[in-house]
């Protein structure tokens, strides 16, 4: 980190580094916010959508090789290698370094540099960052000011820490002279660096403008640096959902959940329950920072001011309340154009259009052989708008978390829900995560499963092992019955056609009343070697229609199937290596033990 007497210093330095034609100091204020869109629309960035059906809303498209996060493009540059770990990509500080500063080295000629500070968490939280991101996108800037508490506020904030994270990011797109822009600058893949120097906490981002590799608030500091600073300073930054539960009762309990993207963690967050007199409020959607209170219990905040999600897939019937929040001022990023500019993505409400514009601007039908909108479409907007949205969400200390809820997209084995059989029993069951590659990443292997910690894997800014290990370091900061239970949910469970057992979206409020009961200690979990399932009568089915054996194949744990997953839990156990807490692997042992006595 950097002192905030470093601050003009280091602007002078990227300045003379980056060589920009202009320098714009981001002050936050909404004027600023439409003079830059309206600057994006002017110069063929954005295109202003339907005043009178999305007010203050626009749409940007990427180049069709900038669209996600590029996992084998980000790096974690630790001093040391082994630091780093197994799930990590490194490269020496020093050669990376130098590579870097090759590329940065008069790549904002022609275009302005906008200077960002900006604040990560509540303005009164002890655990508040302030950073200062320094690009030359435009779109950048845009989504900053939506998705972080942005401009002077940041600036009177690091007055009191006298600390700043320093983010620096460039498109890689210098401008000639003369020489035309393009609607979305960005470099070829091999030039793309999405670096974090852990030591220092210090992000460099080079040649992309997608979201999660130039958004550095997000997922570089709020996730990747913020896991290390937590680790070192005993506290916890992750990939979760928070959400308040109430039930008819007027009981309320605060629960977070960690999903790997497109696994419905939004639609969870903002969840329409089915069942008569329960609420669901948001908190957050995507990333908690965890901390032992001081009564012992385990408080969370979401460092976050916006929703980054994803389009594809949103309707009125999966995620009503997300939908509300997209009507105005929000800013679209690939995907369709209606002929009467509104968006449109696949999974929208509504018949599809009879003509489109795709996210790459060609002509779109649905005779077409493209999807109209990209995989990995996204929404940015403000968490205000969100008309669920708990009063607690802006609270400097957080809310008290009784359930953390982890989960994959898993069409067999897992089964609707289990729970832990103690926090250690938890730390495993959030240790074997694994679910279908998505969109989300640039990968070629999208519908296959992989390891996934705590939906952590490409956000753990240090080695694996030592982030396993630091949730045992947390159980033993305070009484483990102050901490909340686990508990492992698999909405995606299917049958031998390929069709999906449970109903999902609103009538997932099912399983978290069997949650709320479990904590309460109403209702009974049948022991399995995996932990507590949900008896015959556990889940709340009433209305639902479905058959006895439908549930049972949804609750059903078939030790065969279960010790080809044990088996392959070893085998990611063995990657991780030396750094593994023994506790999992005696647990896995286990577990393995009682399906074979079974």
């Amino acid at each position: 980190m950097k002192k905030a007497s470093d601050l003009n210093d280091w602007i002078d330095e990227i300045e003379t580094l980056c060589q920009p034609d202009l320098i714009h100091w981001c002050d936050g204020s909404d004027e600023e916010y439409d003079r830059l869109i309206e600057q994006a629309v002017e110069e063929g960035k954005a295109t202003r959508l339907n005043e009178s059906k999305r007010p203050g809303s626009v749409a940007f498209f990427s180049d069709p090789q900038d669209v996600a996060r590029v996992e084998e493009r980000t790096f974690i540059a630790s001093l040391n290698e082994k630091d780093a770990g197994p799930t990590n990509h490194w490269i020496d500080p020093v050669v990376l370094k130098k590579t870097m500063t090759t590329l940065f080295e008069g790549s904002m000629k022609g275009r302005t540099m906008y200077v960002i500070p900006f604040v990560m968490g509540p303005l009164n939280s002890p655990l508040r960052l302030v950073g200062i991101q320094v690009t030359d996108s435009i779109y950048v800037t845009v989504n900053m000011k939506i998705m972080t508490r942005m401009g002077r506020v940041a600036l009177d904030i690091l007055k009191e820490t006298d600390q700043f994270v320093p983010c620096l990011h460039s498109v890689g797109a210098p401008l000639e002279p003369g020489e035309q822009d393009v609607s979305w600058p960005a470099a070829p893949l091999e030039d793309k660096f999405i670096a974090h120097f852990p030591e220092e906490h210090l992000i460099w981002s080079y040649g992309s403008g997608y979201g999660g590799n130039a958004l550095l608030g997000k997922k570089c500091l709020a996730l990747r640096i913020a896991s290390k600073m937590a680790k070192d300073q005993g506290w916890m930054a992750e990939h979760m959902l928070i959400m308040k539960v109430t039930s008819p009762e007027g009981n309320v309990k605060y629960m977070a959940g960690a999903f790997p993207s497109a696994c419905g963690k939004t639609n969870l967050s903002m969840l329409v329950p089915g069942l008569k007199g329960w609420t669901v409020e948001t908190i957050g959607d995507d990333i908690a920072w965890l901390k032992i209170g001081k009564d012992g219990r385990l408080w969370a905040i979401n460092p976050e001011n916006g929703f980054f999600g994803v389009a594809k897939g949103t309707s009125y019937t999966s995620n009503p309340n997300a939908m509300k929040a997209l009507e105005r001022d929000t800013i679209f990023t690939n995907v369709a154009l209606t002929d009467d500019l509104d968006v449109w993505w696949e999974g929208i409400d509504g018949s599809i259009p009879a003509h489109l514009t795709d996210w790459q601007g060609h002509d779109w039908t649905p005779d077409s052989k493209t999807p109209a909108a990209h995989p990995n479409s996204r929404f940015t907007t403000m968490l205000s708008h969100c008309p669920v949205l708990a009063d607690e969400w802006n609270d400097g200390e957080g809310v008290p978390i009784s359930a953390i809820l982890i989960g994959g997209r898993r069409p067999s084995t897992i089964p609707l829900v289990h729970e832990s059989k103690d926090f250690e029993h938890g730390i495993f069951m959030g240790s074997m995560m694994g679910s279908e590659i998505t969109a989300a990443s640039l990968s070629k292997l999208i519908g296959h499963v992989r390891r996934d910690p705590f939906a952590m894997l490409p956000f753990i800014g240090y080695h694996v092992g030592d982030y396993l290990a630091h949730w045992f370091e947390m159980k033993r900061m305070t009484d483990e019955k102050k901490l909340p239970r686990i508990y492992f949910v698999n909405w995606f469970k299917k049958d031998s056609d390929g069709q999906f057992l449970w109903p999902g979206f609103g009538e997932n409020i099912r399983v978290l009343k069997w949650i709320f009961e479990r904590i309460d200690g109403v209702t009974k979990a049948i022991d399995t070697p995996i932990g507590g399932l949900p008896d015959h009568t556990g889940i709340d089915t009433d209305g639902l229609g479905l058959k006895d054996d439908v549930m049972a194949q949804l609750l059903n744990v078939n030790a065969n199937e279960w010790l080809v997953e044990l088996a392959s839990i070893r085998s990611h156990y063995q990657r991780i290596g030396e750094k593994l807490p023994i506790r999992l692997q005696e647990i896995l042992e286990e577990i393995t033990d009682g399906f074979e006595k079974c």
